[in-house]
């Protein structure tokens, strides 16, 4: 079986390569020259664990192959996937479809035979259909189908997602189109992986369902940890509480500094306005919007306060700049607003992040100094503050940081240390929702 994917980002690189191990032989368009010189140097232009010996192996086996001639890629193909990037876009919060809508047009110019256009882009309810209007206009003889195959990769563990997932979901009404899908996931049918055919719409709505869920779910956490401050209840144990009842269960039930990365914060404000435009607004997922946004503006006074009211010439070290561990994504990090509102304030700021930092670079002020070291981030600072959850960061031992500080103020806005045992080494400590008002234990 043979399939394109056009667009060699996240969505579209993990899935070409996930495909191609499924024994399909993929052929990948990326317009973008750096990017495509790095695929076709064995190069991954994203950090994601596995990928890069995922698709060296598919690439060195045949069945992964990057280039930037669409036509020639989807010659043969009967399979067709849009994995083009959906920003939001500016001014109204809805997501920009100009390049899936690009990407149409030109595969309908280039096709021959009957395929399927499936979007695995994160598209509006609506896009599918527009999709095949295009195509018709473009080429009113040729025979097609539109799919909507949705993806629910998790930045830092994609190809388990992928060859191991929960469900799969896939909208078209056509049964040729739905035979051309399930032979494509026939890997994933064998291991008895729920596979649900539905609408194009419910498809394309199940995705945004999905993810604002989600994200409803670590900002009720996130409040809940609020008010485990002012009530002296400890949010772990709250979390734990609620979560062992199976009608919640025990996920996304971490509270932090809020949510970022490149889906929660994109496709819940999306959803806001489809919502909004179909006249059935959502007030529960425009409040999550809110609240997050106001969250992780609010986390830079938290330092600040804790510190006797102003960081002016004092030394912040910060632990992880990433939205998440496992991942070099930017998009939206807590750390940005942290790291500006710091500076801002007067304050130095050392920061560590093991894969992060070429990224970081553009979206932080330029005297941010950068170590992939923790240990020597933390050195001489006064104040440290831990953004995202690196697993090296929680092996450190207390005594030998505390050793390193100058200061002993610990803002853990990940909940990663044991307060006993911070207290112990000298630490100031300060959690989320771990028992005290303004979160200090």
């Amino acid at each position: 079986m043979r399939i394109a994917m056009i667009g060699g980002g996240y969505v579209g690189l993990v899935s070409a390569a996930c495909f191609a191990e499924f024994g399909v032989d993929v052929a990948v368009v990326e317009t973008d020259p750096a990017k495509l010189d790095a695929l076709l140097a064995g190069g991954i232009p994203i950090y994601e664990p596995g990928l890069d010996h995922l698709v060296a192996d598919n690439v060195k086996a045949g069945r992964l192959g990057f280039g930037n001639d669409l036509a020639a890629a989807v010659a043969g193909a009967e399979a067709v996937f849009i994995a083009v990037g959906t920003p939001t876009r500016r001014g109204d919060g809805h997501a920009d479809l100009a390049y899936v809508y690009a990407a149409a047009e030109q595969v309908a110019k280039s096709l021959t035979d009957y395929t399927v256009i499936v979007t695995k882009s994160t598209v509006p309810v609506g896009t599918g259909r527009r999709i095949a209007e295009i195509m018709r206009a473009v080429r009113p003889d040729l025979e097609f189908d539109v799919a909507s195959n949705p993806e629910f990769l998790r930045e830092g563990s994609a190809i388990g997602d992928f060859m191991r997932p929960d469900r799969v979901i896939i909208g078209t009404a056509s049964a040729r189109a739905q035979e051309v899908m399930r032979r494509l996931y026939r890997p994933l049918f064998l291991i008895e992986t729920p596979i649900l055919f539905t609408s194009l719409e419910t498809a394309e709505l199940t995705k945004y369902a999905a993810n604002s869920f989600l994200a409803a779910k670590i900002t009720f956490i996130n409040e809940m940890a609020d008010l485990c401050e002012k009530l002296g209840a400890d949010v772990h144990d709250v979390a734990k509480g609620i979560g062992l009842d199976g009608r919640i269960g025990r996920k996304f039930l971490h509270a932090g500094p809020g949510f970022g990365g490149s889906c929660f914060p994109k496709d819940t404000l999306a959803l806001v306005r489809i919502a909004q435009d179909a006249g059935a607004p959502s007030r529960l997922i425009e409040a999550v919007v809110t609240v997050n946004d106001a969250r992780k503006s609010s986390m830079a006074k938290r330092v600040v306060a804790a510190h006797g009211g102003s960081v002016h010439g004092a030394t912040v070290a910060i632990f992880g700049l990433t939205f998440k561990p496992e991942t070099d994504d930017m998009r939206d990090a807590p750390s940005i607003p942290m790291v500006h509102r710091l500076i801002e304030a007067g304050a130095t700021v050392r920061a560590c992040d093991p894969v992060g930092i070429d990224q970081a670079r553009p979206l932080l002020p330029a005297n941010v100094q950068y170590f992939t070291d923790a240990l020597e981030a933390a050195t001489g600072a006064d104040i440290l503050v831990v953004l995202t959850e690196w697993n090296e960061f929680r092996a450190i031992s207390p005594a030998r940081l505390a050793g390193l500080m100058r200061g002993h103020l610990l803002m853990d806005l990940r909940n990663i240390y044991d307060p006993a045992q911070m207290r112990a080494a000298g630490f100031v400590y300060h959690g989320i929702g771990r028992g005290s008002i303004g979160g200090a234990v």
